[in-house]
């Protein structure tokens, strides 16, 4: 089963990446949490850390480009076949490190391509 990582989920219901996680879950898409804060949404635990996730998928992010940089490495680390950017997460630097890897790149909405069958 493809498996993903919303990255920088937030416990706030009112935010993108807090929605993403009930949406993917819907689509009975295993799914896993990484934010700054621990915490549940629905079934989901979100984690403070990347130690034990593997075999990931997908990582949708919801971090901005400034914060991102410093999870690069740890992201590359866990070998997802794709990350998807988020509007908002737009980040050049980070593409072309991610396809150095073999790393599929995509631009887009989590929500929309859920929402439009093509995730």
């Amino acid at each position: 089963m493809k498996t993903t990582l919303v990255f920088g989920a937030s416990l706030k219901p009112n935010r993108y990446s807090n929605i993403a996680i009930h949406r993917l879950l819907e689509n009975n898409i295993k799914t896993f949490a990484f934010g700054l804060r621990t915490g549940k949404v629905s079934t989901v635990q979100i984690k403070t850390n990347l130690n034990n996730f593997e075999n990931i998928n997908t990582i949708t992010l919801y971090m901005n480009p400034t914060r991102q940089s410093e999870y690069y490495h740890q992201i590359i680390d866990l070998a997802p076949k794709r990350v998807i950017f988020n509007p908002g997460t737009e980040n050049p630097e980070f593409y072309k490190l991610l396809q150095e890897k073999g790393i599929v790149v995509e631009v887009a909405c989590t929500l929309v391509l859920l929402a439009t069958g093509q995730y």
